[in-house]
């Protein structure tokens, strides 16, 4: 289980440190896609099967669906720590969640999400304003 907030710097190669409590559930290779919101998801090479096996569920009919699965597959990467523990994002990815410098890798149950900054605090002020009526209105996804 990933959890936690980690600020780190992205450098102009495109690298970013991932934290050592997430490398060692992620392991060597992962792979790293566009996500929701404007960030990018890191999952391990089990969890990421298992989100290609959710894909593949979804019907081909559909244009919506199949507009979600180009931009989660078209996006993919697999990427392997270095030595540093630093992982390279290619540069696709790092334009389509807009990091430059400053990062913000999160942990969020079954992957890590990598966020620009600005744009994870950003995120983060306006799910807070709203917490407690977000919380209601999910209450029903509890046992």
């Amino acid at each position: 289980m990933f959890i936690g907030e980690h600020q780190h710097t992205i450098d102009t190669k495109g690298r970013v440190v991932v934290p050592a409590q997430f490398r060692d559930e992620l392991g060597e290779k992962m792979i790293v896609t566009r996500w929701l919101d404007g960030c990018l998801a890191i999952y391990t090479l089990d969890q990421w099967q298992k989100v290609y096996e959710n894909l593949k569920k979804l019907p081909s009919t559909k244009r919506e669906a199949r507009m979600y699965t180009h931009m989660i597959m078209s996006k993919a990467a697999e990427c392997e720590t270095d030595a540093q523990g630093r992982i390279r994002i290619p540069q696709h990815l790092t334009k389509a969640a807009k990091l430059e410098k400053h990062c913000v890798l999160v942990g969020v149950s079954d992957h890590v999400e990598i966020w620009d900054r600005d744009r994870w605090e950003e995120y983060y002020a306006l799910a807070s304003e709203n917490f407690e009526e977000i919380a209601e209105t999910l209450t029903e996804f509890f046992e």
